[in-house]
């Protein structure tokens, strides 16, 4: 295994540099790209993939102080905080430096206030909430706020932004034109408040793909394409000649025993699964606690050797067994491949989603954070 930890994330550098610079050739080339390394890089190892990117992106988004804490550590550029802080957090938030998002009025005056105790002047965003139904201020409320801002001498605006609601999944894009004419319209409010040059942003990498070449934004917020998944099948089969996107992730571990049970033998919890023949198994040490989803019991595939090995029995917490009897050479510490490539064979995060009824973007997000990342 050559010093490598039993269980690992192999993280490329080179696929996730090669897909920052195919989006930074098929935008604008004046578009600033965000890289959102919320819910752990999604999944891939937020610092690490901090570390790496800094030099290609302009701007990094995070949901969370605690996610803020961390990357500063290894980042000058400027960071988003696209979630709610909390109003314990705040003074802490404003000290360490950040773009703050602000979708309430509360949020509004507690910033402004803790931001003056601190003689800061704090930088932030707008969210607005256009046929979305999540986070954002209403359009009606937006005159009292720009009011109060013009009125605030410790907040600066210097973004209003939207989120597209339905975008990655549909050739109809009339509920995304809604959204866009409405964004446009508080836009022009803002700039009828006296508000001038503020960034905009209402794209995520689906966005990006299909509205932002026409688009008027000058920020992009670049998440599950960076890390070479693709929003949608929809998308990839639209987009794929004009984006060239690579896997950054292998999700790799080890076998840990090998034994041949006879027929009739139950396997794991739940007796889920009977021999029906004389059945030689190994033990993979990965379960539902490390992100290996108790979905896939019979029902998920491993690589070993390069070949699939099917799942046997319940998935537990931290461990599952597989089926090896059409391997002739298989041993102790033979590497296992439970998500990318081994040899020519591949399991995409996009099976083991189908399988488990989800998307991509949970099948890596859920990847326990405590899994060493490996850089190659």
């Amino acid at each position: 295994m050559h010093n490598l930890p039993l269980s690992y994330l192999e993280i490329s550098e080179k696929n996730l540099i090669h897909n920052v610079r195919e989006f930074r050739n098929y935008l604008d080339k004046k578009t600033l790209i965000s890289a959102v390394v919320k819910g752990n890089a999604y999944g891939h190892g937020d610092t690490e993939v901090v570390k790496i990117l800094s030099p290609y992106v302009d701007y990094f988004q995070v949901n969370s102080i605690e996610e803020l804490v961390r990357i500063k550590k290894v980042t000058k550029k400027p960071i988003l905080v696209f979630g709610y802080v909390a109003k314990d957090d705040l003074e802490k938030a404003i000290k360490i430096g950040c773009i703050l998002t602000v979708f309430s009025k509360e949020q509004l005056l507690n910033i402004s206030a803790i931001a003056g105790s601190l003689n800061k002047v704090q930088e932030i965003h707008l969210a607005f909430d256009a046929y979305l139904g999540r986070e954002g201020f209403l359009e009606n409320e937006l005159p009292k706020v720009f009011n109060l801002i013009v009125k605030t001498k410790n907040i600066k605006l210097t973004g209003i932004y939207a989120h597209f609601a339905n975008i990655e999944d549909t050739a109809d894009f009339s509920h995304a034109e809604k959204q866009i004419k409405k964004y446009q319209d508080i836009l022009k409010m803002s700039r009828d408040f006296g508000f001038k040059n503020l960034q905009t942003h209402i794209s995520s990498t689906a966005g990006a793909m299909v509205y932002e070449p026409v688009g008027k934004n000058n920020i992009v917020r670049l998440g599950i394409g960076l890390y070479g998944l693709w929003p949608s099948k929809h998308l990839e089969n639209k987009f794929a000649k004009n984006i060239n996107l690579k896997p950054v992730l292998t999700w790799k571990t080890h076998i840990a025993q090998i034994k041949t049970l006879p027929k009739n033998y139950s396997i794991g919890y739940g007796l889920t699964f009977i021999t029906k023949k004389e059945t030689k198994i190994a033990l993979i040490p990965q379960g539902y606690a490390d992100g290996f989803s108790r979905g896939l019991s019979n029902n998920g595939e491993v690589l070993i050797s390069g070949t699939k090995c099917k799942v046997l029995g319940r998935v537990a917490m931290n461990m599952f067994v597989v089926d090896v009897s059409h391997l002739k050479k298989v041993k102790i510490e033979d590497e296992v491949v439970l998500l990318g490539k081994q040899g020519n064979r591949e399991i995409t995060a996009e099976e083991l989603a189908k399988k488990q009824n989800t998307i991509n973007y949970e099948v890596v997000t859920k990847i326990n954070p405590l899994l060493p990342r490996v850089v190659k």
